[in-house]
């Protein structure tokens, strides 16, 4: 898929997204996380930074680095585009300069504008509606705990943002059997759960949504969640508790209602107390520490996949 944007995560085949892992679980057992690491010499990265980061922006910084590539790490402030420049007009300038662009950005329309003008590939490292490069941690991290992704339950609760949105869709690719559970009219976006019903009839995921937060974790391999109060939410923070708190709280009792040895995911960061207690996520099944880690090992994964040919593939070895 050289070439290819990646917004929403069904860009990838479910032999893409395999294969992607499989790169990435090479690369992290690489001596010194050495595999392929001059596999981007010569290559730059634009990275485009809207929201505030710790993961993302370090993970690209060091992932790039590490592969021999140079990362260039841009506010929207610092760019023409704090002065009026055109979405449009900026994607095809950088397209001269850089190799590969990710973005993380408030509007998700404005990324699908971003890749549509830019004639390099454009990463989504988080819009408003989708946040592919997290899942693709999600899923290395889950494989790595509880084995081969098909038939595995994956519970969801919470809110239906972008990382649940992104959810369904690599689910749907992996043969999971993804239930999300969230308050009425907090549900996954209707988009995203069109894509993956497309994806799950060809590869027999199943993707359910309920109001049932027992319900969905019931039988689980794995309990996700994430905040109730998303970056430009703030003021909506203490309304949004009112809806979530206590029901939709990862706390023990709730995590007693999965498979013995679920493992519990977020992508950080967390607000203990609030969508989840702390001795779930301090707790011995918590991975959530392994998965921050992932976001690295994917995201050279994903870089080597997007920018280089099948020989040069090929060609990197542990």
């Amino acid at each position: 898929m050289k070439g290819t944007d990646f917004l929403t995560l069904a860009e990838l085949a479910p032999s893409e997204l395999e294969s992607l892992l499989n790169l990435a679980s090479r690369m992290k057992r690489g001596r010194k996380r050495g595999l392929g690491d001059r596999a981007l010499a010569g290559r730059s990265v634009a990275m485009i930074f809207e929201k505030p980061s710790t993961r993302t922006r370090v993970s690209f910084h060091v992932a790039t680095t590490e592969l021999g590539g140079n990362p260039i790490s841009l506010s929207s402030s610092e760019l023409q585009l704090g002065r009026g420049e055109t979405v449009e007009d900026t994607g095809r300038v950088l397209s001269r300069y850089v190799h590969c662009i990710m973005a993380r950005v408030n509007e998700h329309g404005q990324l699908e504008r971003l890749a549509k003008s830019a004639d390099v590939p454009v990463i989504n490292c988080l819009s408003d509606l989708y946040h592919p490069v997290q899942v693709l941690a999600d899923l290395l991290t889950l494989r790595e705990h509880r084995g081969p992704l098909k038939g595995l339950k994956v519970a969801w609760v919470g809110d239906g943002d972008n990382v649940c949105n992104s959810w369904t869709i690599g689910a749907a690719l992996s043969g999971i059997r993804f239930v999300a559970a969230t308050p009425a009219g907090y549900e996954p976006a209707k988009p995203a759960l069109r894509l993956a019903s497309r994806i799950s009839s060809s590869t027999g995921a199943e993707v359910e949504v309920t109001n049932d937060p027992e319900e969905a974790v019931r039988g689980a391999d794995c309990v996700l969640t994430d905040t109730f109060v998303s970056m430009g939410l703030e003021a909506k923070a203490a309304a949004r508790r009112k809806v979530f708190l206590p029901r939709f709280q990862v706390g023990s009792g709730l995590m007693s209602k999965a498979k013995k040895g679920a493992i519990f995911q977020h992508c950080l960061p967390a607000h203990r107390g609030e969508e989840v207690t702390a001795e779930v996520i301090d707790g011995p099944n918590s991975v959530v520490f392994d998965e921050a880690e992932n976001r690295l090992h994917t995201t050279k994964a994903l870089l080597c996949t997007l920018l280089l040919g099948k020989r040069e593939l090929a060609a990197l070895r542990p």
